[in-house]
């Protein structure tokens, strides 16, 4: 026969320990670089060298292929080589209460500035405490007091003469001065004396008090005009007193920062508040004074209870606080922020509440930074899916980095659900690169769904799942191997074992010349095998150890797949791996468990009769195939058009089924054997049940590589091995394939012995000859095929169809003759 089976070295390409550039993982020195992704990483060094909007980037990749240790390494070594973003504080408006300021000030001059500001309320209220109950602030305004005093004892002393002149007395009374007729010596006469008085005299003692009283009111308006500007003037001198006693303590404060002209002209505004708030400071100081004195003192000389005054202390001192949403040491480089819980809140920010006799309030304290704050002049990480689940946080990031600002304000004011009056902190400038770690299907729907996405996340760092593997390679997928056991902390590995897991780095990618760059079930390899050495009481990780730890991850998963295997020993799902059936052929089908994926063998059916065409798929009218499956069908409709319908018409009704297939079916990896079952059912030439077939079909004929080749021959071979090895069995894999192999040990020995083969297959001619023991036949300058050849046995039963058709008139009822 033409087409030979596979040597042994074929199924698996081992890796020689030999090649392994260490004894032991201890030699090694870790890598520092991330392996085998070089367009990953120019990708993300150029969406973060340009400097323009929207140049975000987003690495894309499979889960486990390092993209978030890369990219939080990457940018953590180049933030340390960059300039420290500067502090942003928020601060009391003074005109404006709910509109905080905020601030910008170098690295660490937050800190410094609310320091000096707790430091200036402090030594403020001392000092205010000290000079308005010094000797000389009572002295200067008992003046200005007893100044007043006199101009209205004079005023009063002057409308006494007034009054005496015109025969007059002045009397106190409850409710002010009034007037009495009096002798010459100036006493008040008694009501008798002036009840004896002639009429006429009466009458003008009382005309004469009448007019007089215009003159008290007069004095009395100008008294309280000169109790209104005595409260002015003590107001005036309380101020200035206050001003000049604080000056030099604001001067102290202005000192460090007056290079920022923003935070000299907050300082003005405190200044001209705190001289405004005087007595009330020296109120509350005074009446705190009172208070400590009968509370115990704490270490180091502090009142119990002042942690807690300083978290809540009263509303008029909480105005002169300095809220440091964001502060850096000076030399510390730019910020890296991965944001692993990205809410709404978590992302811009939110205000705090406090509970106030049962009513939530809130001031510029209590305006809280988000991730944005943190990252703001660095980078910041986050996951879209993460992102994506919490209600306008999505949004939110857009918003942010479309207006370069970060604007803090509630979910319910964003989303218009609030109209009560709230904070409305000042933006403040955002100036950040965002990276979002996803996968490739996040991506690729964002793009196509969203169109600010593209606007915004303009840089893609792909990251590729799999290395080549050239002996380079292996030795650097050795090395990371060696990095990620000394990062672990695990047991040495010496290089048999180290060798082991670079050949299941090429099992994982599916494919002998190829790596697999997905490093978390390598890692979990590595510790599990670490386990096992532990338990055999090894002194280093073996090749055995690490043998061990990977037939006890597939036997903590199997299950499933010794159920199956059990249910077709007991032929309640039958697979018959013996002897010839027409219409009857073995494909492979793979089942996810888990974390472990197997091949399990589905017998394939075919029925054929006199028809117009039709090639009725079972799974699709039963809606258990998928889109894929149903392609695989239609593309056998051509591939017989195309080779036995040129010249006359496909005269075939012919059914396909997937037998005791309770799951469905959703590639187009069985359709070359449903092609080679209905080709069986045709040329009525029985196929062997020694032998199932594997791979996709072309309307040429051509057979096309699959996925999942090695757990599909593994899957057949356990199958023949339970039900008896005769050493005809074997599978028909697509040639393209061959390079994928990297089949278990145990498989390749059956190979070795004899007892199981792996045939290679270009074309459905291919695989007919092997499966029937029939040459396929090749077609004639006529276009006909020999007789016994399995296409020329097709060719004529199709005649037939057809002549059979038309003998019925082609509608299923029979010809009279005329």
């Amino acid at each position: 026969m033409r087409i030979q089976p596979l040597a042994v070295d074929a199924l698996y390409r081992s890796c020689d320990p030999n090649d392994v550039p260490f004894e032991t993982t201890d030699e090694v020195t870790p890598l520092t670089d991330i392996v085998g992704q070089p367009r990953a990483a120019e990708a993300l060094r150029f969406g973060m060298d340009i400097g323009r909007q929207g140049y975000n980037v987003f690495a894309l990749g499979a889960p486990g292929t390092g993209k978030r240790t890369f990219v939080h390494q990457f940018l953590r070594e180049r933030g340390a080589q960059e300039r420290t973003p500067d502090d942003w504080c928020y601060v009391n408006n003074f005109e404006q209460p709910h509109r905080p300021i905020g601030l910008r000030l170098p690295p660490g001059r937050g800190r410094q500035l609310r320091q000096a500001m707790e430091g200036l309320v402090r030594n403020v209220r001392h000092v205010l405490c000290g000079v308005f109950e010094s000797e000389e602030y009572r002295r200067q305004r008992d003046a200005i007091e007893q100044e007043t005093s006199k101009q209205q004892e004079q005023a009063f002393e002057e409308l006494r003469e007034r009054a005496r002149e015109k025969r007059l007395a002045l009397i106190p009374t409850p409710v002010g001065l009034a007037t009495v007729p009096a002798d010459e010596g100036g006493t008040p006469m008694s009501r008798e004396h002036v009840a004896q008085l002639p009429a006429r005299q009466r009458e003008r003692y009382q005309a004469t008090a009448r007019e007089f009283q215009k003159q008290i009111e007069g004095m009395f308006a100008g008294g309280a005009r000169m109790q209104r500007e005595l409260q002015d003037r003590l107001d005036r001198f309380d101020r200035h007193t206050a001003q000049q006693a604080i000056r030099p303590l604001m001067d102290e404060c202005r000192r460090p920062h007056g290079n920022l002209p923003a935070v000299l002209e907050y300082l003005d505004a405190v200044e001209q508040d705190v001289v405004q708030h005087a007595p009330y400071l020296l109120k509350l100081e005074t009446s705190e004074a009172a208070a400590q004195r009968g509370k115990p003192r704490a270490s180091g000389g502090r009142a119990a209870g002042d942690e807690e005054d300083a978290v809540s202390g009263p509303a008029l001192l909480r105005r002169y606080r300095v809220n440091v949403l964001t502060e850096h040491e000076r030399a510390g480089g730019a910020p890296v922020i991965y944001e692993d819980n990205p809410t709404y809140q978590r992302l811009i920010g939110h205000i705090d509440h406090l509970a106030q006799m049962g009513t939530l309030v809130t001031d510029f304290n209590l305006v809280k930074p988000g991730a944005l704050h943190r990252a703001n002049g660095g980078y910041l990480m986050l996951e879209p899916h993460r992102l994506l689940m919490y209600p306008q946080a999505w949004e939110a990031l857009k918003r942010a980095l479309r207006r370069e600002q970060i604007q803090i304000e509630s979910l319910g004011e964003a989303l218009g659900l609030i109209s009560t009056m709230q904070l409305e902190p000042e933006p403040i400038p955002l100036e950040v690169k965002v990276v979002l770690l996803g996968d490739p299907l996040v991506y690729y729907l964002l793009r196509e769904l969203d169109p600010d996405f593209a606007e915004l996340f303009k840089v893609p760092a792909d990251f590729d799942d799999r290395l080549a593997r050239g002996r380079e390679e292996q030795q650097l997928y050795a090395r990371l191997i060696a990095t990620l056991v000394q990062k672990q902390e695990l047991m040495a590995f010496d290089r048999s074992a180290v060798a082991r897991v670079v050949e299941h780095g090429a099992r994982l990618a599916e494919d002998a010349q190829k790596l697999s760059t997905c490093m978390r079930p390598i890692a979990d390899l590595l510790r599990e095998a670490d386990y096992c050495a532990h338990r055999n009481g090894h002194t280093t990780v073996m090749a055995d150890d690490v043998q061990h730890a990977i037939d006890a991850q597939i036997y903590r998963s199997d299950r499933m797949r010794e159920r199956l295997h059990e249910a077709v020993a007991r032929c309640m799902l039958r697979v018959d791996t013996k002897g010839s059936v027409t219409g009857q052929i073995n494909a492979l089908a793979v089942m996810p468990a888990g974390d472990l994926t197997f091949g399990q063998p589905a017998r394939v059916t075919a029925r054929v009769g006199v028809g117009s065409g039709e090639v009725l798929d079972i799974e699709r009218e039963v809606a258990l195939g998928g889109a894929l499956h149903t392609k695989g069908v239609l593309t056998l409709v051509g591939f017989l058009n195309g080779r036995f319908a040129t010249d006359q018409p496909l005269s075939l009704s012919a059914s396909l089924v997937l037998e005791q297939s309770a799951y469905g079916v959703s590639g187009d990896s069985a359709s070359a054997a449903e092609l080679c079952a209905l080709l069986s059912a045709l040329a009525k030439l029985p196929i062997k049940q020694s032998l199932a077939i594997t791979g996709s079909v072309d309307q040429l004929g051509r057979v096309q590589a699959i996925g999942a080749a090695n757990e599909k021959i593994e899957g057949f071979a356990d199958i023949c091995s339970a039900t008896g090895l005769t050493g005809e069995q074997g599978v028909l894999i697509p040639r393209s394939n061959v390079q994928h192999l990297m089949l278990r040990a145990d498989v390749v020995k059956l190979v070795a012995d004899g007892r199981f083969q792996v045939w290679p297959i270009e074309t459905i001619d291919d695989a007919m000859e092997l499966l029937t023991g029939v040459p396929a036949g090749e077609a004639g300058e006529n276009g006909t095929y020999p007789e016994e050849t399995v296409n020329g046995r097709v060719r004529r039963r199709l005649i037939q169809f057809a002549e059979q058709r038309e003998r019925f008139g082609g509608n299923g009822r029979t010809s009279r003759p005329r």
